[in-house]
């Protein structure tokens, strides 16, 4: 018998929020295990894996949109923000997975969509039966078009998922009518949000989840919803998905600032919940005016995850997202992927390399100070599927975009579980995008009877994040690295060397906490992290 070292004692973490230092794990529902056997995943697998996550070691969930939806958007069009589609299993599943959740000490965080609703929601299609300058109208941003009979949009705005951001309805009368904005797909309708019922609304979903026991919620485009007085025409009228330029006038506007406080008001009555938004702005100064003492708790810096493989380019994204968020002391959020982004094992250059690649990320990004988000699938290191069958796509940019884009279902393929054959234990019935035959040697199954499996690493370092105190404090200090490489030093001690070189190097001092490869010579090889105190 042995005594258990004093630096195993773990991290006082009583002192801060407990979503600053979370990890948080991004479940896309539809993806992450079905247990009705339909083929689409669903909440009561999510629940069914909790034990899953909790041997991951995972201290919050993301569950991606869940709510009543005809699925025109994976459910980002919704149609009922106050209930569960039965797709995923009604609000008893949600009522139950928040229960058991908790009993193992994990957190549920909610998607809300904010900025648009499903054109089937109730106040869209009383719009349109009611009529132009209706208030049921002014509950969305209904205009009147341009040229003559109106039959040219209102603006020239594009929609991220292609083709114009204007649909023109047909009036009860049976003429053509007015026109509906929709940032996104014609199915998704924005708000407007200068109409108090709409606040007042959103207010009522938030209140209704929190009294359910959920502990936050992620905000879909968070850097939208305010809209330019007059809706005036872009300089440039392009758009491309998952980024957007700082004059973009569709988004960024400064009275989201306002909409933002009024949703702070609400989640300061439930004080351990957390709100986390999606803002894609690329000055800093912009960015952290998101994260003001009254507005959100955290928000998504995406430029990890936008940064290819390369030490110098890595330490500038580091850089910039720690300076975005010092000015007003928020907690920095680091993530490598999500639904709406190619996968870190094929963005780092696919099979070997690129999963060694991924690895070595996972080391830095949790070697960070803040908050780190992991999207499922990610700690097995499944790479996208590229090759689907045109036929099975559902990501409404490939039909939007004129079958040009083939948008973001090749990351989305559901989850291996277990079995040498799919689906893999996903579902009894045929999985909703068909999954590779030489996914076998990647199911959780398999990796969890393997010590050097990706997911082995991520349960160690996730572990070992969670334990040690070498990785507490605010900052972080920049070694000298030869080229290709880089290290930086915690407040509390912990050392993170990334060698994105072609040749080995010299670590620097310190004992071996944890490697995302097995060592050559006692030096770190190329794509490869490591930690040491």
């Amino acid at each position: 018998m042995t005594d258990t070292p004093a630096v195993l004692v773990p991290v006082d973490r009583t002192k801060q929020p407990w979503w600053r230092s979370a990890v948080f794990y991004q479940v896309y529902p539809r993806s992450f295990a079905d247990f009705d056997g339909d083929g689409v995943g669903d909440l009561g697998g999510v629940r069914e894996k909790l034990g899953y996550l909790e041997l991951l070691g995972i201290d919050a969930l993301w569950v991606c949109p869940v709510m009543t939806s005809p699925m025109a958007d994976g459910g980002y069009d919704v149609a009922d923000p106050r209930d569960i589609d039965p797709l995923f299993g009604g609000l008893a599943a949600m009522d139950e997975l928040i229960a058991e959740a908790h009993l193992r000490h994990i957190k549920i965080t909610m998607d809300l969509v904010p900025n648009h609703t499903s054109n089937e929601h109730p106040w869209f299609l009383a719009a349109l039966e009611a009529g132009p300058g209706s208030p049921e109208r002014a509950r969305y941003l209904f205009r009147d078009g341009r040229g003559p009979g109106g039959d040219a949009p209102p603006n020239n705005w594009p929609s991220i998922f292609g083709g114009p951001a204007w649909t023109r309805v047909t009036e009860p009368d049976g003429t053509p009518g007015q026109w509906y904005l929709h940032i996104f797909a014609p199915e998704q309708p924005d708000l407007n949000w200068e109409n108090p019922e709409v606040a007042a609304d959103f207010e009522k979903t938030l209140r209704f989840w929190l009294d359910r026991g959920v502990d936050g919620f992620r905000l879909d485009v968070a850097h939208g919803m305010a809209k330019p007085v007059g809706l005036p025409d872009m300089a440039a009228a392009k758009s491309s998905m998952l980024s957007n330029d700082d004059d973009d006038p569709r988004f960024n506007n400064p009275a989201v600032h306002e909409i933002h406080r009024r949703i702070r008001k609400v989640l300061d009555d439930y004080p351990d919940a957390v709100s986390i938004g999606e803002v894609w702005v690329n000055d800093n100064t912009r960015f952290g005016e998101y994260l003001r003492p009254d507005e959100l708790h955290l928000a998504f810096n995406f430029r990890l995850a936008k940064t290819d493989f390369d030490a110098d380019h890595v330490r500038a994204a580091i850089d910039n997202s720690l300076a975005a968020v010092a000015p007003v002391a928020a907690a920095p959020t680091w993530t490598l992927s999500n639904h709406d982004i190619a996968r870190e094992v094929t963005r780092y250059g696919g099979g070997a390399v690129g999963e060694a690649r991924a690895r070595a990320m996972l080391l830095v990004e949790l070697a960070l100070p803040g908050t780190v988000f992991i999207y499922n699938g990610a700690e097995l290191g499944l790479p996208n599927v590229d090759d689907l069958p045109d036929e099975v796509l559902q990501d409404p940019a490939w039909e939007r975009s004129g079958h040009t884009e083939r948008g973001r279902d090749g990351c989305r393929v559901p989850i291996p579980w277990e079995g040498s054959t799919p689906p893999f234990g996903f579902t009894t019935g045929t999985p909703w995008l068909p999954m590779p035959a030489d996914w076998a040697g990647r199911t959780v199954e398999a990796q969890l009877e393997e010590l050097g499996s990706t997911l082995s690493l991520y349960r160690m370092a996730i572990e070992l994040r969670g334990l040690r105190p070498e990785f507490s404090g605010d900052r972080i200090e920049w070694y000298g690295s030869p080229p290709g490489c880089l290290a930086f030093r915690r407040e509390g001690g912990l050392v993170c060397v990334l060698n994105a070189s072609n040749t080995p190097t010299q670590l620097p001092p310190g004992d071996m906490l944890l490697a995302s490869a097995a060592l050559d010579g006692g030096q770190l090889p190329p794509n490869t992290a490591a930690w040491l105190v």
